[in-house]
């Protein structure tokens, strides 16, 4: 992971899922980081900011649980 907390996910493991350039779902699993890709049929949603997401009926993570996360992960 870089400064920025931009991760890369190696070729072979975009291909073997048919990860292409989209959107993504991701979700915190224990003290892992689950990456998606979204249903086609899911709804379209713009936030308050004017941006496009895919809408699930997940909980949304806020930055205080990424915050108790990372402690988590760092107490290790």
């Amino acid at each position: 992971m870089d400064r920025a907390g931009r991760i890369v996910i190696p070729k072979e493991l975009r291909d073997a899922i048919g990860l292409t350039v989209g959107p993504v779902d991701v979700h915190v699993v224990g003290n892992a980081i689950q990456i998606e890709i979204p249903d086609a049929d899911a709804p379209l949603e713009q936030d308050e900011d004017g941006l496009w997401t895919i809408g699930t009926s997940g909980t949304a993570i806020t930055d205080d649980d990424v915050r108790e996360l990372r402690h988590g992960l760092q107490q290790r």
